[in-house]
């Protein structure tokens, strides 16, 4: 029997489904709304498909390459492989009556998940509550940047 491992996190955002979901499939820009993601690079042109492939860099985090394996126009599932682990990551968003909920969750599967789960737990849950909260405030503001808010507020301090 295989062990699995979950976290999870939704937030409910103030935008439609479309805007949350348009947000979370563009892997290019996460880097300039979640400190946990360093860069994501697309190894294939195009449209996000089933089968496109991206290598994700995040601090505290080797490079890991990532491949779409389910796409809709409110969700994407994309998978991690190494020995002994299939890590999956499933991004979603939903209607509410006050615009969308995304449900972003992680899900380590195989012989080391259990390990490797007590050993990320603490940064995996930081990380999506950074990835949860970078998402509502791009997608209720095209404008928003971590950065730059980061760096004005020091800047009044």
């Amino acid at each position: 029997m295989a062990r699995e491992e979950r976290f999870s996190i939704s937030i409910d955002i103030s935008t439609p489904v479309h805007r949350v979901f348009e947000v979370m499939a563009d892997t290019d820009r996460w880097h300039e709304w979640t400190p946990s993601v360093t860069s994501i690079t697309r190894l294939d042109d195009g449209e996000f498909k089933v089968g496109s492939r991206a290598v994700i860099r995040q601090p505290k985090f080797p490079p890991a390459l990532w491949k779409i394996t389910a796409i809709d126009k409110r969700s994407f599932t994309w998978e991690n492989r190494a020995p002994g682990i299939r890590v999956i990551a499933h991004h979603s968003a939903e209607p509410i009556p006050a615009g969308a909920r995304a449900t972003l969750s992680l899900c380590y599967e195989g012989f080391l998940a259990k390990v490797l789960a007590w050993m990320t737990r603490g940064i995996i849950e930081r990380y999506l509550v950074m990835e949860a909260t970078g998402l509502k405030a791009r997608s209720e503001n095209p404008y928003f940047n971590y950065r730059a808010s980061r760096q004005r507020a020091e800047a009044l301090s």
